[in-house]
């Protein structure tokens, strides 16, 4: 039987806070696969598993940031929602069009309701 439930990536160097979205995101429902590197992340991308959303922090460990990683699932996944999240101020106009972005601290209910407000919003413009 194949798996209907929406696939996300979830690109967090901080385990701590990569455990929490992964809990909350498994509790609603999705299947979670995780990154902890930019360079991860987009290895996940050429593997053989359809991803929904992509939720990344901007600033990751290794040489890759978050906006790179959407940069790259964008160029071969035109359509694919992004939710980005930063603890710092970034300059939201590196932001991939129609994602969204969470500031540090929040609560992992609130990745949950943007991963599905940028799902919605690419199944309107698609």
């Amino acid at each position: 039987m194949v798996s209907s439930a929406p696939v996300i990536l979830v690109v967090e160097d901080e385990y701590i806070i990569r455990a929490a979205l992964v809990a909350e995101l498994e509790q609603a429902g999705w299947k979670v696969l995780e990154a902890r590197t930019g360079e991860a992340a987009l290895a996940q991308l050429r593997g053989e598993q359809r991803i929904d959303v992509l939720v990344t922090d901007i600033q990751l460990a290794g040489y890759l940031s978050g906006w790179e990683v959407a940069e790259g699932f964008r160029a071969a996944t035109p359509d694919i929602p992004v939710v980005y999240m930063s603890g710092k101020a970034v300059d939201k106009s590196r932001m991939v069009p129609g994602s969204v972005f969470l500031s540090k601290p929040f609560a992992p209910q609130d990745v949950l309701a943007a991963a599905r407000e940028t799902m919605q919003m690419s199944q309107r413009t698609a």
